[in-house]
């Protein structure tokens, strides 16, 4: 028996519907757009629906949740619709998973975080390092250095200092310190006194720069309009140190530094022994930039995706904004999406500048 027009019509509706390929794609950005009903199985489902997609004859589309139910559909208990979608549900477990980090005095293990979020210790692991791009083991030391820094600056004692943070040995955090603080408790605890840094003004076709090295390496590139300027916001950064001017040898690291920003990276690559400090999250990210060769560029997502955190773009914007080594570090070459320029923390005049000589340099030798 041919089927009736009726449900060839109804089905090729369906097959006509933009929405139907979400559906076959299983897409859950699609999720929350609309929903589908089946008739042969009187429910209704996400887009994402991990189900075998129903006949084409048997699908209805619906705007909301409550269409379909007045409609006499019951939610799918495999996609559950009825809840929020699972992305907003991870990021809600995460953020309380966090939360819970930041306020116990011991950080709790990741059994108990999974227990908490009703997961197996592996699958709260994974969403955990997806939505914030480390390991809960990580974002607790983050947040335990976080604590410590502040506890100092507040003008605690060392030791006090060490216990509220949450080091339970002063062992441990003695065995972390130079990596935690880059230098010793007592002298970080004092904004810096007795270290050194070495630094140097200088003019490139950006405008103002400034380098400046600790003991561990260059700690700073910075670009602007005002030379001073540059230079204050050096001493506020760290304000009891030893600010020194650089010699003739610290000179030729900033006339390195100034004659990769002139070769448009076309020159040798920038090896200097960098200063980076920042989260762990921070560190994937700022090794990820200086992974895009010159000429090239590379999306918020698309870091996110490179690092292992696809759903950290907010996160990795964040990482970038943080950055103190211009061009060393080259988070001008990270656009939006639409391949538009977002902020960029020395000006976006400067960013595409470098992005405009970076292109030029790439493309003169095969010019050639």
């Amino acid at each position: 028996m041919k089927p009736s027009a009726n449900r060839v019509a109804r089905a090729a509706a369906t097959i006509a519907d933009p929405r139907w390929a979400a559906v076959l794609a299983h897409d859950a950005s699609a999720d929350g757009s609309f929903y589908y009903s089946v008739a042969s199985t009187g429910v209704y489902c996400r887009p994402s629906c991990a189900s075998r997609p129903a006949r084409p004859e048997n699908v209805r589309f619906h705007t909301c949740r409550e269409d379909a139910e007045q409609a006499g559909f019951r939610p799918c208990k495999r996609c559950r619709p009825e809840l929020p979608p699972r992305a907003e549900r991870d990021a809600e477990m995460v953020a309380a998973a966090c939360r819970r980090i930041e306020q116990d005095d011991a950080a709790p293990s990741l059994a108990q975080l999974a227990a908490d979020a009703g997961l197996s210790p592996y699958h709260f692991h994974r969403m955990f390092r997806n939505a914030t791009g480390v390991t809960p083991r990580q974002y607790a030391a983050a947040r335990r250095a976080a604590r410590l820094r502040q506890q100092l600056t507040d003008g605690a004692s060392v030791t006090a200092a060490i216990f509220e943070a949450g080091y339970h040995a002063s062992s441990r955090f003695y065995e972390q310190a130079d990596a935690v603080l880059g230098m010793t408790a007592s002298r970080y605890r004092a904004g810096g006194t007795a270290a050194e840094i070495r630094f140097a003004l200088g003019q490139c076709r950006l405008g103002a720069i400034l380098v400046a090295q600790s003991a561990r390496g260059i700690c700073a590139i910075t670009l602007g309009d005002d030379p001073e300027t540059l230079l204050r916001e050096l001493q506020d950064r760290f304000p009891q140190a030893e600010l020194i001017g650089g010699d003739a040898g610290f000179e030729q690291t900033v006339a390195r530094v100034v004659g990769f920003i002139e070769a448009a990276g076309a020159g040798p690559a920038l090896e200097l022994p960098l200063d980076v400090r920042g989260t762990a999250f921070q560190q994937r990210v700022w090794q990820a930039l200086r992974d895009i060769p010159p000429g090239q560029t590379a999306s918020y997502a698309e870091i996110a995706q490179r690092i292992g955190a696809p759903r950290a773009v907010r996160a990795v914007a964040g990482a970038c904004a943080a950055n103190l080594l211009a061009v060393a570090i080259p988070c001008h070459r990270v656009v939006r999406s639409d391949g538009g320029l977002s902020g960029y923390r020395w000006g976006v005049e400067r960013k595409r500048a470098l992005l405009d000589a970076e292109a030029r340099a790439r493309a003169e030798p095969s010019a050639a």
